[in-house]
């Protein structure tokens, strides 16, 4: 972690910890899984884990938002309509909470998660507007360390 503002990490395999799949979510195998969490953001809304999974065939419950990113091997996900979609190393996929699918693995499957609370739809397109607003109108912050911004970049004054 860094004390520049911001948090950072660096997704490492051996960072990984064990993070069991629920027994009576496993329909086969002995599906081996492990995480490891990453910066959160700072209102909480919002959080990243590095998560992996040898093989075996399981459900896998959404209880909040979660984007993946496939970092390495692959996936079939299945979902409660039938409709199955490989993932492999570079692909992304949204969860939408409240969701249930069937996860294949047919070797190991290493992926990094952001996961959100979702807002209400309706919260969501005001706060869109408020935010359209604002840029529009310039409402941004103003920064003691930066200069004006030229191009859609930011430069340092000095």
């Amino acid at each position: 972690m860094s004390q520049i503002g911001f948090e950072t990490a660096t997704i490492k395999a051996e960072a990984l910890q064990p993070s069991p799949i629920r027994p009576e979510w496993i329909i086969a195998g002995s599906p081996t899984a492990r995480a490891s969490a990453l910066p959160r953001s700072p209102d909480g809304t919002c959080f990243s884990v590095q998560w992996d999974c040898t093989k075996g065939t399981f459900h896998w419950y959404f209880g909040i938002e979660e984007t993946v990113h496939i970092l390495e091997g692959e996936v079939l996900v299945r979902d409660a309509l039938g409709r199955e979609s490989l993932l492999r190393a570079g692909d992304i996929a949204v969860f939408p909470t409240d969701t249930w699918m069937v996860w294949h693995v047919e070797t190991y499957v290493r992926k990094l998660a952001v996961c959100r609370f979702p807002m209400p739809r309706q919260v969501g397109r005001v706060f869109r507007l408020l935010q359209n607003a604002r840029t529009k109108l310039r409402l941004l912050p103003a920064f003691s360390a930066l200069g004006p911004r030229r191009g859609g970049a930011i430069t340092v004054a000095g």
